[in-house]
């Protein structure tokens, strides 16, 4: 983001539009040299070193050091009964610009950014005029050079504020919020709140909510708030809540997406199990009796969305599954046989260890 905007602005300076420039230079008690420059023209504007950082309370700030540029044009001048006019070269060396970026967000959580304070200064400005009168140009060149840096200094903050408005912001704008995660539901990472901008860091908060494509409802619980470590020794710090993950429940579990079925190929053949009707009649003897040796199917559902709770002990889950059993006839028709309601406790701790992620998982038992 660094080096596009860069480019950018770069390409916006050396489009830089600059106004003719006249004056009057007095040389001592002589007279006055009268000076015109038209037709300046910048044929480039270099911004080599730059560096972006984060900016308490505020955004980012953008350094820029030893930018360059160059300019040529003509002149006029005329002194007593002389007059003489020819072209130059201007060259500004040593450009500081450093620009400060608030950032924001919009009504829709889109981000916002906008120039809080621009500042430029240029060290070096100097004249190369074509012509023999060289006296005469040194006379005026010094008020020359002081018109050009005040010029560009002015000008440079002006189109870094425009380049901001109409480029920077504009893009940003066209950022989506929302993307498709499959065919049946999606993720709203928008902003809850603007960006927070320490000296080390910039921090966003996103929402982090996924959502039914079919219908998208409102969520009956809020986000939680999320801390971050206090130290920066890494470059990216992710965090998520459990809005994150029940969200995620919620959206599956309204588009019908937590449904599965178990059928007889799905069962490990090393598994010495048959899916039928003889099985399970060692605990319900009717079904030998009203539909004897004939294959099962198993549709497993669940009849709320998981809901996942993460607390300094760890993360917890609390899953209720439905289990309806079908007979399947000859005629590859079902006949519903029984329905389990099954729920299972199951907790995990989750750690880093060596840069790796650990933990151990606790499946207690169905009831």
């Amino acid at each position: 983001a660094h080096q596009h905007g860069i480019t950018i602005l770069e390409k916006e300076l050396a489009q830089l539009k600059l106004p003719d420039i006249s004056g009057d230079s007095r040389v001592g008690r002589v007279g006055k040299v009268r000076y015109e420059l038209s037709r300046l023209r910048l044929r480039d504007f270099h911004l080599p070193y730059s560096r972006i950082t984060p900016i308490s309370n505020v955004g980012l700030q953008v350094s820029i050091s030893n930018a360059f540029a160059e300019l040529d044009g003509d002149w006029r001048v005329k002194f007593l009964f002389v007059r003489d006019h020819g072209s130059f070269d201007l060259k500004v060396e040593n450009v500081y610009i450093k620009i400060s970026l608030r950032l924001g967000s919009d009504a829709s959580g889109k981000p916002t950014v906008s120039t809080s304070d621009c500042s430029t200064r240029i060290s070096n400005v100097r004249v190369l005029f074509s012509g023999k009168l060289g006296w005469l140009y040194n006379l005026f060149h010094s008020a020359i050079e002081s018109r050009f840096r005040k010029i560009l200094e002015d000008k440079v903050c002006d189109i870094v504020h425009e380049s901001v408005q109409n480029e920077l912001q504009t893009y940003v704008r066209t950022l989506p919020v929302t993307a498709r995660i499959d065919a049946r539901t999606g993720i709203d990472y928008s902003l809850v709140a603007p960006p927070r901008a320490t000296a080390q860091s910039l921090d966003a908060d996103l929402k982090g909510e996924f959502y039914s494509l079919a219908h998208r409802s409102p969520v009956p619980f809020s986000p939680l708030p999320l801390a971050f470590p206090s130290d920066h020794d890494r470059m990216v710090y992710f965090g998520a809540s459990s809005y994150f993950f029940n969200t995620a429940g919620i959206a599956y579990h309204e588009a019908g997406a937590l449904v599965f079925e178990i059928t007889e190929d799905m069962i490990p053949k090393e598994a010495g199990f048959t899916l039928n009707t003889s099985v399970f009649s060692a605990f319900i003897p009717q079904l030998e009796q009203m539909y004897p040796n004939m294959p099962m199917k198993f549709r497993l559902s669940t009849p709320t969305a998981p809901f996942l709770t993460i607390g300094p002990g760890g993360i917890s889950l609390k899953p209720i599954v439905e289990a309806q059993a079908y007979a399947i006839l000859p005629d590859s028709s079902l006949a519903p046989l029984f329905l389990l309601s099954l729920v299972r406790n199951v907790s995990a701790v989750v750690n880093v260890r060596s840069g790796r992620l650990v933990g151990s998982l606790d499946v207690g038992r169905y009831r």
